[in-house]
């Protein structure tokens, strides 16, 4: 038998004051789309932006149906479009945060299970790491340099 240790490593903000310009401005046009979620269900609502190579910037929020789960989080609504309209674009930084209609989010809020192997998928293609910050609707904001971090077993076409 042989055990194996997998560290991940994070950057903690205490709040958007510590981020670059950049990234302020990022978390704030996620922050502004996160308001836009179509959530009328969960009453939880995402906002993703993702800054792009050329420049761009793209915004997506969770949109909810009731024909549970065919909706889609915020995270995946933006790579998706990104992936779309910017074929051959990189992404370099996602922002990503989430809030309640019902009380309020202190804590950061990571991407889910699905979105996590969907960012991995799209880090993997362009061969560069993607770097995601995330927070609740206030407080501390977490820095991950690489999806790795949140997905360091990551299942890519390797294994097909």
């Amino acid at each position: 038998m042989k055990e194996i240790n997998i560290t991940t490593s994070f950057t903690i903000y205490e709040n958007l004051n510590e981020l670059s310009s950049e990234i302020q401005n990022l978390m704030n046009q996620a922050v502004e789309i996160r308001k836009k979620a179509y959530a009328p269900y969960s009453k939880f609502r995402v906002g993703a932006a993702l800054l792009l190579d050329n420049g761009k910037v793209i915004l997506g929020s969770n949109q909810e149906n009731a024909a549970y789960p065919s909706g889609l989080c915020a995270e995946r609504t933006a790579i998706f479009y990104a992936g779309s309209a910017y074929p051959e674009a990189k992404i370099l930084k996602m922002a990503i945060t989430a809030a309640s209609d019902t009380n309020q989010t202190t804590a950061p809020i990571p991407p889910c299970g699905s979105c996590r192997q969907s960012i991995a998928e799209y880090e993997i293609k362009q061969d560069t790491p993607i770097e995601i910050y995330f927070m609740g609707e206030i407080g501390e904001i977490y820095k991950s340099s690489s999806l790795k971090n949140l997905l360091p077993l990551m299942f890519d076409k390797k294994f097909l």
